[in-house]
């Protein structure tokens, strides 16, 4: 299981490269990964159903599975299991999916477009079809199940520059992500419940969780409108109709045999245990009556053939969810039956119609005419899947719709529920022979007065995959007994029936024949009548339209978030500084009160002079930045308040966060004075809407709360500190003596790559909101350019300007030596600084040569990745405002989106190790050795997790660097250029540059 699994998705990754070399071809490479799997599913079937068949016969037997721990702190794991419904299940998708992959080969052309990842996507929607249905973990289920919601939006979608296939592809995206939120909380509420989210462990419970009474019962509900959803069920059938967007293989595999039957397949798998709870019928079965009504009746109104076989499909689902819904053995059989036999004619339908439309280049009925006598073979496959669709012998379709009946027949004297029940099927099964007839009959028949339709030959490669599942439709039609056990294996897993059900062509003269030829004659005569009963359809208004309802629903909300877009984005940030203040003022406040809060018995106002010192100067600092009226100034005097804070640290002995404090507000000084160049020198002091004094009471009442908070929490605490337990988990767990280094890397090591990925998110925000088109890489090759080549470049491009001026640079450096910082000599030379480009040339080598240490020598001693990264970044800022924006794309050969990505998928890795190493996600290792000369030392893996934290920072400050400084200095450059000439665009851009310093 799981070498098909890994298989399918290996495969779909490289599906691209594959198209690149053998085009549509590579169609036939891709089916054959699902066709290999088939074959071997079909040799070791027997094996797979031996666990049912075992139960059967009351001997003890486990079905084949794999269990690999995941998350163990979340019980989550990489569960599988094979058992006779997910073997049925996965025969038909495998099968059906290699056959529809094998006809993609002849619809697309080679040169369509985006046909690389269309088959990338459809493959690995079949790996995430057959990963859901031999779960046996209920969270990986989930996953799977939200992977091919995501897949078919991508499929469905596939014409992006059709607006109408965009529409659908997110109404169907919408649509079936509710109810699979929906089912995630019934998932969790089960598992919870259950103790376990084995799915096999709480089948096994399920008598005990039903008898816990309205918990289970809403958990299972909610499950259950996950599965609604996902199989198209009133009210939520209106998203497959305009799935019909997609492309008609996509049609054939996700809403004839695979996505659609995932909500059946969830029903079958929890009917043995669940089927008795209080919202199961009204949900499974009686949702399944109105959908085959409400399908069949909207199928005899529609024109586009495809749209026939849309709603006919909603109907079907409707008519499979309420068969398996019915939970008992006979039920079973009959259900997994008429789902095969569905899978097997509505994807021939399928793609019969996909044909048509390639061919003829139409699907309306009322242009197709004669196709019977053009496309004779076609005609043939579309006429036997289309009756086995009605129900007629001797087809695999009458064999299992016999089946259905004869069940439900003998469930209608069980009572008035019963009754309704069969009297609906059966007018169901009426509309089903109606609209499989007008289907025949608008596709191929020869209509009065219309000449035949053009139409192109149809190559066997093209017909072969609805012929094969024609032929399987034949052949199971005549031979049933094979698919009969088969699916009794399912069966055992019910009580026993006390008349089996068996499949079989010829039962003899039985009501249900009756009853069969009784259906098939009344849908064709509703046929014959289809004016009149158009008509009659044209007069019934729509009770309740689900489609107008959903579009009435997003034009709420769109509604709704305009208004409260309106009111709470306005642009300020005074306002929104203002609301998070308030709220964090209001809600702890409240909160206090609410409660019982014990108050201090004394308060410490500090522990030495030094930090009296220190928290006054902050004080001071904070009342000058409010007061200052130059933005400079403002911004200095908030820096001196982070630099107190970072003085308090290291008094209070902690010398990491001290470090680490330091460098940030360093690096953040930088960031805003680089950003002051572009605004006005002067603050505006005046407030013009006022409010000055209820600002000022608002900032002080929320520093005054955040004292008290503080205060309160020490005083609350009733129980030992965690943090005393931290030096012992560090040295011991994480074999380092730096506890701070050691929680980023090792104890809450998924918190830090959560943040280094945020990181690298804001500063792809910030390269975005400056360079719009990219990080500048483009310049950086321009200034790597051969002097010999600028000349090739545009007279006119900024990069071939700068390149040049770097190259005139390095051309009157004295010595290959003095090429160092040679982009100080691209400045106005009444704007270059001496001193502080030969103060850059001697520390830069050392300040990057610390930062190194600090990443090593960070697990013991004070520093890390962290600080690391952002004393290497303090070096790049020194050497950008020596030399300006050439010498920061010399001293950053690489470009920081690479830093960014680099960083993350060493940190990736670092976690990833282990796993394939047979140990956890981020599990440290420690390596000890001695050197010669240096003695003994010891090496923990989370370095490497650390590093790619340092790579990370650095990544970011170049960016910023870059945004903040580069860019703003080309602008300036530019404009200059337009206003004044070169030297003088040369002179502004160094003047600005020079604020910087």
């Amino acid at each position: 299981m799981a070498l098909v699994l890994i298989a399918l998705f290996a495969v779909s990754a490289v599906a691209p490269l594959l198209f690149r070399r053998f085009g549509r071809a590579s169609f036939y490479l891709l089916g054959a990964v699902p066709a290999a799997a088939f074959v071997w599913l079909l040799v070791n079937f027997t094996a797979f159903t031996s666990a049912d068949q075992a139960a059967l016969a009351g001997e003890p037997h486990a079905p084949p599975g794999l269990a690999v721990e995941w998350i163990p702190g979340l019980q989550l794991e990489l569960a599988f299991r094979m058992d006779a419904l997910a073997a049925i299940l996965s025969l038909l998708l495998l099968g059906v999916g290699a056959l529809v992959l094998f006809y993609c080969a002849r619809y697309f052309k080679n040169e369509d477009a985006n046909i690389g990842p269309f088959g990338a996507q459809l493959l690995a929607f079949a790996g995430a079809m057959f990963g859901l249905v031999v779960s046996d973990d209920l969270i990986l289920l989930f996953i799977f199940w939200e992977i091919t919601t995501i897949l078919s939006y991508l499929l469905v979608g596939f014409a992006r520059t059709r607006i109408f296939a965009r529409r659908s592809a997110l109404q169907a995206l919408l649509v079936t992500t509710f109810g699979g939120l929906a089912m995630l909380l019934g998932l969790v509420m089960i598992g919870q419940s259950a103790g376990t989210y084995r799915l096999s462990e709480v089948m096994a419970r399920a008598p005990e969780l039903v008898s816990q009474g309205t918990l289970i019962d809403v958990a299972i509900a909610l499950v259950l409108l996950g599965a609604v959803s996902k199989s198209a069920l009133v009210p939520f059938h209106f998203w497959l109709p305009g799935a019909m967007a997609a492309p008609t293989p996509v049609s054939a595999y996700l809403h004839a045999a695979a996505m659609v039957k995932a909500g059946v397949y969830l029903v079958a798998r929890l009917a043995p245990g669940f089927s008795d709870t209080a919202f199961w019928d009204p949900l499974v079965v009686g949702l399944g009556l109105a959908t085959m009504l409400i399908g069949g009746w909207r199928a005899l109104r529609q024109t586009d053939i495809k749209l026939i076989l849309a709603y006919g499909t909603v109907s079907q689902l409707g008519f499979l969810m309420l068969t398996v819904g019915q939970a008992d053995a006979n039920a079973a059989i009959a259900g997994l039956a008429i789902m095969l036999a569905h899978g097997f004619f509505k994807a021939a339908l399928f793609l019969v119609v996909g044909i048509i439309d390639h061919q003829a280049g139409t699907r309306d009925v009322r242009l197709l005419s004669g196709l019977w006598r053009t496309a004779p073979k076609l005609f043939v496959v579309a006429l036997l899947s289309a009756a086995s669709m009605a129900g007629i012998p001797p087809l695999y379709g009458f064999v299992a719709k016999e089946s259905v009946l004869e069940v439900l027949l003998d469930g209608a004297g069980n009572g008035p529920w019963g009754m309704v029940v069969f009297i609906v099927v059966v007018l169901g099964s009426i509309l089903t022979v109606a609209y499989s007839a007008r289907f025949i009959w608008g596709g191929f028949a020869s209509k009065p007065g219309m000449p035949a339709t053009p139409f192109k030959a149809v190559p066997w490669l093209f017909l072969a995959s609805p012929a094969v599942l024609t032929a399987a439709t034949v052949a199971f039609g005549l031979f049933p007994a094979p698919l009969g056990h088969a699916v009794s294996a399912f069966a055992s897993l019910f009580p026993a029936a006390h008349h089996p059900v068996h499949l079989a062509l010829w039962h003899g003269l039985t009501p249900v024949l009756g009853l069969s030829a009784l259906v098939v004659a009344a849908g064709l005569l509703l046929y014959r009548w289809r004016v009149g009963f158009g008509a009659l359809q044209a007069r019934v208004p729509a009770l309740v339209d689900a489609e107008l309802a959903y579009k009435a629903v997003l034009n709420g909300l769109d509604e709704v978030a305009v208004w409260v877009t309106g009111r709470t984005q306005r642009g300020s940030l005074p306002f929104y500084l203002g609301v998070i203040l308030l709220v964090a003022l209001v809600v702890p406040a409240v909160a206090a009160f609410a409660n019982v809060t014990p108050v201090p018995d004394q308060l410490i106002w500090f522990d030495t002079p030094a930090q009296l010192v220190t928290g006054l100067c902050m004080i001071v600092g904070a009342l000058a930045a409010v007061r200052a009226n130059k933005r400079f100034l403002a911004v200095l005097m908030v820096s001196v308040t982070g630099y107190g804070m970072a003085f308090i640290f290291a008094l209070q002995g902690a010398p990491d966060l001290a470090l680490t404090q330091l460098l940030v507000e360093t690096i953040v000084l930088v960031a805003m004075v680089l950003a002051l160049r572009v605004l006005p020198p002067p603050l505006w002091i005046e407030n013009p809407a006022g409010h000055r004094i209820a600002r000022g009471v608002l900032g002080v009442g929320f520093g005054l709360a955040m004292i008290a908070i503080a205060a309160t929490a020490m005083a609350s605490r009733v129980a030992e500190p965690i943090s005393l337990h931290f030096p012992e988990l560090a040295y011991v767990g994480g074999a380092g003596k730096n506890i701070v280094n050691v929680t980023l890397v090792d104890i809450r090591v998924w918190d830090t790559f959560g943040e280094i990925t945020v990181l690298a998110v804001a500063a792809t925000g910030v390269a975005s909101l400056i360079f719009v088109r990219g990080r500048g890489d483009v310049r950086r090759r321009a200034l790597d350019a051969e002097p010999g080549s600028v000349g090739r470049m545009r007279p006119d491009s900024g990069s071939a300007r700068a390149a040049a001026t770097l190259a005139t640079a390095r051309h009157f450096a004295q010595s290959a030596k003095d090429a160092w910082l040679v982009a100080g000599k691209t400045l106005a030379p009444e704007r270059r600084s001496i001193i502080f480009e030969v103060v850059a040339r001697l520390v830069f080598h050392t300040i990057m040569l610390f930062s190194v240490y600090l990443l090593l020598a960070g697990h013991n001693s004070p520093g890390g990745g962290f600080a690391g990264g952002l004393l290497a970044g303090l070096a790049l800022a020194i050497r950008y405002l020596a030399g300006g924006r050439f010498e920061l794309a010399e001293a950053s050969p690489i470009s920081p989106g690479t830093l960014l990505g680099i960083g993350l998928a060493v940190a990736s890795l670092s976690g990833i190790m282990p796993l394939l190493l047979g140990g956890q996600l981020f599990q440290s290792a420690v390596i000890e050795f001695a050197l010669p000369v240096f003695g003994e030392h010891k090496f923990v893996t989370s370095t490497f997790f650390d590093i790619g934290v340092y790579l990370v920072v650095v990544g970011l400050v170049v960016d910023v660097l870059r945004s903040l400084g580069s860019e703003i200095d080309e602008k300036t450059e530019k404009r200059g250029a337009r206003s004044g000439g070169r030297g003088a665009a040369g002179r502004g851009a160094s003047q600005r540059t020079g604020v910087g310093r």
